[in-house]
């Protein structure tokens, strides 16, 4: 795989192309424009004061879907139902992310595999098909346990697939879930930041860094044109 560092971006040409048969996408914030206010939701989640005392001690963000787990099973109960109802509002304005309907047309056309794995519930999963007309196979929500940076979500794809990690890539917006998981699981990476707000600091503080980094779903079709052979 292609070494990543802060000046990586799409424009990086791997010495070999390497097989790809399959891509593999996060969803909020990657197929689609972010709409939650995530931190109001862990504040309503948390309270203020636990939610300041996490976020001081995790500078990369807060996983709260597992801290969720911690709880008794009342205030877990409590809990989703707050994520839910935020969830709702974000369904209500539900927006595809430029380029997102090209790049599918473009792995389709070259009969690549498209998967989807969210921490969203499958609600959205299935109101983002029935919307935009693009079906995800395997699309899998936050019921499937367990969630990302866990690997096995992807591995459950490939297994489905009958495809070997190292033929895929994993696409999202998230260091800590998105490129964690598809690199423990043995894929490709690749991080889309849209507007900047990963700095080398965030790369540094992470075990897993992506192979590629791109700043619009654009910039994917020439990744994956210059870097692999699409071999369905």
């Amino acid at each position: 795989m292609a070494h990543f560092n802060a000046s990586i971006s799409s424009t990086v040409t791997a010495p070999n192309k390497s097989r790809l048969r399959g891509v593999v996408f996060d969803m909020d914030g990657t197929l689609t424009i972010p709409v939650i206010d995530f931190a109001a939701m862990y504040k309503a989640v948390l309270g203020e004061e636990e939610y300041k005392i996490i976020r001081s001690k995790n500078s990369s963000g807060i996983d709260i879907l597992h801290h969720i787990e911690t709880f008794s099973p009342d205030q877990q109960t409590k809990a989703y139902q707050i994520i839910a109802d935020f969830e709702r509002q974000g369904l209500d304005r539900l927006q595809i992310m430029p380029g997102a309907k090209e790049l599918c047309g473009h792995l389709d056309s070259k009969q690549i595999r498209r998967g989807l794995i969210t921490r969203n519930v499958k609600e959205a999963v299935d109101l983002f098909h029935l919307r935009f007309g693009i079906t995800f196979f395997p699309a899998l929500s936050r019921e499937f346990r367990p969630y990302k940076p866990d690997p096995a979500p992807l591995l459950h794809i490939c297994s489905t697939w009958d495809i070997h990690p190292n033929e895929v890539m994993m696409v999202g917006d998230s260091l800590k879930d998105d490129i964690a998981c598809g690199s423990r699981a043995g894929a490709y990476t690749c991080l889309l930041d849209e507007t900047g707000r990963y700095t080398s600091a965030d790369f540094a503080a992470v075990d897993h860094k992506p192979d590629f980094k791109v700043s619009s779903l654009g910039e994917v079709y020439a990744l994956l044109d210059t870097n692999f052979e699409l071999n369905p």
